[in-house]
Parts: C-alpha cells; structure tokens; sequence
C-alpha cells in the first residue's frame, strides 16, 4: 500500500498588532491614607470611650460609641477594597 505525502504546515505568523490605546486606570492614591485614617479614628474613638469610663466622645451614646468605633474601622475594610 503506496504511503500518502505529508503535508507541511504552513508557519504559523500572528496578525499584525493592532494599535492599542493604553487605558489610564483612575488614581488611586487616596485609598491608603484614608483607610488607615478610618482604622486610626476607629480605635481611636473605643480607647478613648474606654479610657474615660463613657464620658466622652458622646456622652448620650452611652455603650453605642463602640458600635460607632467599629463602624469607622469596617468602613476603613470597605475602603480597602478599592486599593490595587
């Protein structure tokens, strides 16, 4: 039985490159600083309620200041999500 010719495959050549435009990525250098402030004024907030027995900061949030202070430091999380 007579063998069949192999065939040679062409090389393979990529299509030209396309002019790509470069995407500018909005600046994000606010995100550090802010999210490290939101975890400083987070813990901040508790020691201080902790440290002057619920006087301060608010007075009339009584045990809600804790809540107050966690809430500065998840917002500092969320913040941090946006950091590349």
């Amino acid at each position: 039985m007579p063998k069949s010719r192999i065939r040679k495959k062409a090389d393979y050549t990529p299509p030209p490159a396309k002019h790509t435009t470069a995407i500018k990525l909005s600046n994000r250098a606010w995100v550090a600083p802010v999210m490290l402030a939101m975890f400083l004024i987070g813990l901040a907030w508790i020691v201080v309620f902790y440290v002057t027995d619920g006087s301060l900061p608010l007075d009339s949030l009584g045990n809600w200041n804790i809540v107050v202070g966690f809430g500065f430091i998840a917002a500092g999380f969320g913040v941090s999500t946006q950091w590349k």
